[in-house]
């Protein structure tokens, strides 16, 4: 049994509620510096939060972040940044939707082939910026960025009427056709809307994620060459091929993260497919600290400031306001974070000094003795 560590577990609740307070001090000058009421928007969005159909938007928002930022964080596992995951997943769901639309098989199978199509497109994206970084050292940084661009403008080709691309009559809009119902994944009805099917997936992949990297060798290769991949190498381990690993499997996952929403909602890809989902998942791996229950908590939080700040948007109260108590609290929780992980350092080696100087008096007193 491991001892009960309390100072470890007030340290991590201090995190959040040090975030939350100062989040909530700097929006609340913000609102003032502007003349308004400091605590009105925060009454809306609880207000808005009570609907059922915002709770369902919430919850299914959650699901598509949570797969985006599980994506980054196999890559931060690996001191990885992959800033790619917003490409690999749109080119992901864009050529999932084309193979799925052009053909019509049994439900599982249907569904299987979208599924497997967008984790081989999403793996192969991602694992171009894995060769080169494992052949010729390029930065996944530089790589995943002009990787991104690339996607977006390979998918704005593809999609044209003369090459994969539908154009609807009278509609000015492009898509992949539509899936036939058997390749959609059915969802749960609740009060309110229909909660993605694909939702419970990306939560059950939170699970799979903990339980390769804290409870199987590859997990710990993965872990150990990430903290030091000269020290990996030294005890055996590949980390090149390490490297390219976790980029096919960052890839991999990036290219889930379109599937609630194709699977449950859209049918379709098309030019209105959001687009900026990876970018959030970095955004959440980062507050979520990589951990599957920090991400999904993460996730919850920001899905609820994108959908319920819709009621700040009224005549009191202008549309930048909503993005601003975002951003700042975005920043407040990574602060945060530092201050409080810094103090814990501190208070680690405080008691270390202390149980040194202890031990020196015993000795001392022992020796006198």
């Amino acid at each position: 049994m491991k001892k009960f560590d309390k100072d470890k577990v007030l340290l991590g609740l201090a995190g959040p509620a040090l975030a939350l307070a100062v989040a909530f001090v700097l929006t609340s000058i913000v609102l003032l510096a502007s003349g308004r009421d400091p605590i009105r928007p925060y009454t809306l969005m609880m207000e808005t939060a009570e609907f059922p159909d915002v709770q369902v938007l919430i919850i299914n928002q959650t699901g598509t972040y949570y797969l985006a930022a599980l994506a980054v964080a196999v890559g931060f596992r690996m001191n990885l940044f992959n800033i790619g995951v917003d490409g690999q997943y749109r080119l992901a769901a864009m050529l999932a939707a084309v193979v799925g639309a052009s053909v019509e098989l049994p439900g599982p199978l249907h569904l299987l082939l979208i599924v497997v199509v967008a984790v081989l497109v999403g793996a192969f994206w991602a694992g171009i910026a894995g060769f080169l970084k494992t052949t010729r050292g390029v930065s996944e940084v530089v790589s995943t960025i002009m990787l991104n661009a690339i996607a977006t403008s390979l998918i704005a080709w593809m999609i044209l009427p003369s090459n994969l691309g539908v154009q609807p009559p009278g509609s000015n809009d492009l898509t992949t056709g539509e899936i036939a119902e058997s390749g959609w994944m059915t969802g749960l009805s609740v009060e309110g809307g229909n909660i993605y099917g694909f939702t419970f997936v990306a939560f059950a992949l939170g699970v799979v994620y903990w339980f390769v990297l804290n409870r199987t060798r590859f997990g710990f290769d993965l872990r150990a060459t990430g903290a030091s991949s000269t020290a990996a190498q030294a005890s055996g381990v590949d980390a090149k091929k390490m490297v390219l690993t976790a980029m096919l499997i960052s890839g991999g996952v990036a290219g889930l993260t379109g599937m609630p929403l194709l699977l449950g909602q859209t049918h379709t890809y098309s030019l209105s497919f959001p687009a900026g989902v990876g970018f959030v998942g970095i955004t959440v791996a980062l507050l979520g600290r990589n951990s599957p229950v920090g991400i999904f908590f993460a996730a919850l939080l920001i899905s609820f400031l994108e959908k319920a700040s819709g009621s700040v948007i009224d005549p009191e109260f202008e549309k930048e306001i909503a993005t601003i108590m975002q951003g700042l609290i975005v920043i407040s929780v990574v602060v945060s974070y530092e201050v409080v992980r810094q103090y814990g350092l501190r208070r680690q080696q405080q008691k270390v000094g202390e149980e040194l100087a202890a031990q020196a008096r015993k000795n001392k007193e022992d020796v006198a003795a």
